[in-house]
């Protein structure tokens, strides 16, 4: 019996662009555009009783009329949401050795408002306030999650 599981490859992440987007046109004129997102993550840690900020740095690039619109609006430090799918790359570095990484190839990025420090600051400590256990949402511990 030949049973077909289910597969599903979607990602969404919000965050800041890392540096400047570097676009390009491919031989035959589509558009291209890449940039690095910074996810940040902010937990309490049990043995300081502080909060921490843990950062991941996703590659996302973008094709076709969403390159565009990303090389014309988007800039070091830009506010994204990005939804796509996860796709893997092979490539060989300076030294001969292959590698692989992971990249995020973008079907919609939504450009967020900027936010000024001090609203930041502000967010971040009523979120602190409200906030009912670190790594949970509306009180479920994400370490108690099955999945």
């Amino acid at each position: 019996m030949n049973i077909k599981l289910p597969e599903q490859n979607i990602v969404m992440i919000a965050g800041r662009l890392t540096r400047d987007p570097n676009s390009s046109y491919t031989q035959k004129g589509t558009a291209v555009c890449s940039f690095d997102v910074a996810v940040n993550r902010r937990y309490l840690d049990k043995v300081s009783n502080e909060w921490k900020d843990d950062v991941t740095y996703i590659p996302v690039v973008a094709w076709g009329s969403i390159a565009e619109r990303c090389k014309d609006k988007l800039k070091k430090g830009s506010p994204v949401h990005v939804e796509g799918r996860l796709a893997s790359e092979e490539y060989t570095d300076k030294s001969g050795v292959k590698r692989k990484t992971l990249k995020i190839v973008a079907n919609r990025v939504q450009f967020l408002a900027t936010v000024s420090r001090e609203e930041k600051q502000s967010i971040d400590e009523s979120l602190e306030e409200t906030s009912a256990e670190p790594g949970s949402v509306s009180g479920i511990n994400e370490e108690e999650t099955p999945f």
